[in-house]
């Protein structure tokens, strides 16, 4: 199947639209160039429409997307544990981690274990990010992207792959994070109309004269084990999903790790206005989370019916598009591009904003604007060459993942799942060392060095000695571990007076009442979802 003119039409309007919107929103008054605050925070005045929805752009994207889908083709409903518990860890974040960070004038997540501890664990922080989101979330992005664009257009893979790596650099080159955060909202109206389409046609498919309820009653009855929230430990995916421990286990380390103390998705929020913005920014986000399962989920388990024995899972949300009609096609394609290109850029942008504010302007000895604020020291130059820096590698770091994706990813079946798994052998050891460093005065700088080290070192063994241990259970295990060392190691060599510049005396982590009734909305929805389908 090839797409219509009338979908390439619509594509490419989208596209220019898109791209156009982007310049446009992130220009400058004229006479002021772009400094590193413009560039890497969008003038630290995002508003909150504009951080929800752009963290649900920078969080769903191909893999999100395809792999979900995959992982619903291949598991069932109970993957989609990971967007509802992500709801409720957002509010988590909103009420106590961005209070701390927005009152420090955080700017990158390495910064803050700096000021926190000291200059060494900044430095392997730094770096360890920047390896994981080139080579990790910027190629799966890329690669499961292509994909659907080859499976759906016809259009070579790598082909597919060079454009889109392509577009989304310059989308994001000139405006950095404001091109990004100011279009999002664009973006993500786009996803969530065409994901719901895509899920509204194929169960209606499925349901014929019955329509959408009674194709959505067709697959309950039909697949019953697609429909299982807490696997048993005889399902042949409880390795993936291990039960009970998805509520109350390791979903809650990758949750926190991710939504909390990740630079590409925690930036949105530290560029808010205050921490007002910040706060409904959040829950506007998980509101769009417990969305989510009827976007990604949904149309993978359909698949089964509709396009059963795939090769691949990842190919689920592809078959699903192709059974649209042209037109609609066009407009659904255009919604995963979107994703796709909403979530590259802002991984692009946050790896300019690691590199260069954290190791460049470090080893330089540049204090930037987004370091000291209004009152920059450097000057207008010093600036401008920060932004060029923040450019160059934006380029160099798209290149590498294009180059890399096939040989990383070329034989995965279940992208999301590699990801997570990858993923998961560090995100204990950032998890403790963050906690540890918000929430207890005592630990040090080598107590968070060897919470991290040791969380990776105690992964693989986990990994060698006990390969039947279910992922998502090796990180909870790994967590606890890595907090014990942090903890030990913090008593044993106590941090030096003076070294620990986060202020938290004064940070109110009071939350007006509208945070608390969405909150409360939240939860209460999280409960009847799982009620429903335990």
């Amino acid at each position: 199947m090839r797409l219509a003119t009338i979908d390439l039409v619509v594509i490419a309007s989208y596209g220019l639209f898109i791209f156009a919107l982007a310049q446009w929103v992130s220009r400058e008054k004229g006479g002021h160039a772009k400094d590193s605050t413009d560039y890497f925070l969008a003038s630290r005045n995002l508003p909150w429409w504009a951080i929800g929805a752009s963290l649900i752009a920078a969080n769903i994207s191909a893999e999100q997307i395809v792999g979900m889908s995959g992982s619903g083709y291949a598991i069932g409903l109970a993957i989609a544990s990971y967007e509802w518990m992500a709801a409720l860890t957002l509010l988590i974040v909103g009420k106590f981690f961005l209070p701390i960070f927005l009152r420090n004038r955080i700017y990158t997540m390495p910064q803050f274990l700096e000021q926190r501890f000291g200059p060494t664990i900044r430095t392997i922080m730094a770096l360890f990010w920047l390896a994981l989101y080139v080579f990790v979330n910027l190629t799966s992005i890329l690669w499961l992207g292509s994909l659907a664009v080859h499976t759906v257009a016809g259009v070579d893979q790598l082909t597919a792959l060079v454009g889109l790596a392509a577009f989304a650099l310059l989308y994001q080159l000139y405006g950095g994070l404001k091109a990004v955060a100011l279009t999002d909202i664009v973006q993500v109206t786009l996803l969530v109309m065409g994901g719901l389409l895509i899920s509204w046609i194929t169960l209606s498919d499925l349901g014929g004269g019955d329509g959408v309820i009674g194709g959505f009653a067709r697959l309950t009855r039909e697949l019953p084990g697609h429909f299982e929230m807490i696997l048993a430990p005889d399902n042949p995916f409880y390795k993936d999903l291990p039960g009970i421990s998805v509520l109350v286990g390791g979903m809650w380390i990758a949750n926190l790790s991710y939504w909390g103390f990740n630079q590409y998705i925690i930036q949105r929020a530290l560029a808010a206005r205050n921490i007002g913005e910040a706060q409904k920014g959040v829950v506007f986000a998980a509101f769009l989370k417990l969305l989510m399962p009827a976007i990604v989920v949904l149309p993978g388990i359909a698949a089964v019916l509709l396009a059963p024995g795939l090769s691949k899972p990842d190919e689920a949300y592809p078959m699903m598009m192709r059974l649209l009609p042209s037109g609609i096609l066009g407009l659904v394609f255009a919604a995963l591009m979107a994703a796709v290109i909403a979530s590259t850029a802002s991984k692009i942008n946050s790896i300019a904003t690691i590199f260069t504010l954290d190791l460049y302007a470090k080893f330089r000895g540049t204090r930037s604007r987004a370091e000291d604020g209004a009152d920059g020291r450097e000057g207008p130059a010093a600036e401008r060459h920060l932004v060029l820096v923040g450019r160059i590698t934006a380029t160099f770091a798209t290149v590498m993942a294009v180059v890399t994706t096939r040989p990383l990813l070329g034989n995965s079946d279940q992208a999301f799942q590699f990801i997570q798994e990858f993923s998961g052998f560090f995100t204990p050891g950032i998890t403790a060392i963050f906690l540890m460093g918000l929430f207890w005065k005592r630990a040090s700088e080598a107590g968070a060095i060897c919470a991290a080290v040791g969380s990776v070192g105690a992964s693989y063994l986990f990994k060698v000695l006990m390969p039947g241990l279910p992922f998502m259970d090796r990180m909870g295990i790994v967590f606890l571990l890595s907090l014990a060392m942090g903890v030990l190691l913090s008593i044993i060599r106590p941090a030096a007076d003076g070294a620990d510049g986060i202020a938290t005396a004064d940070v109110d982590f009071r939350t007006g009442a509208p945070f608390n009734v969405a909150a409360a909305v939240v939860v209460a929805i999280l409960v009847a979802l799982y009620a429903a389908w335990w």
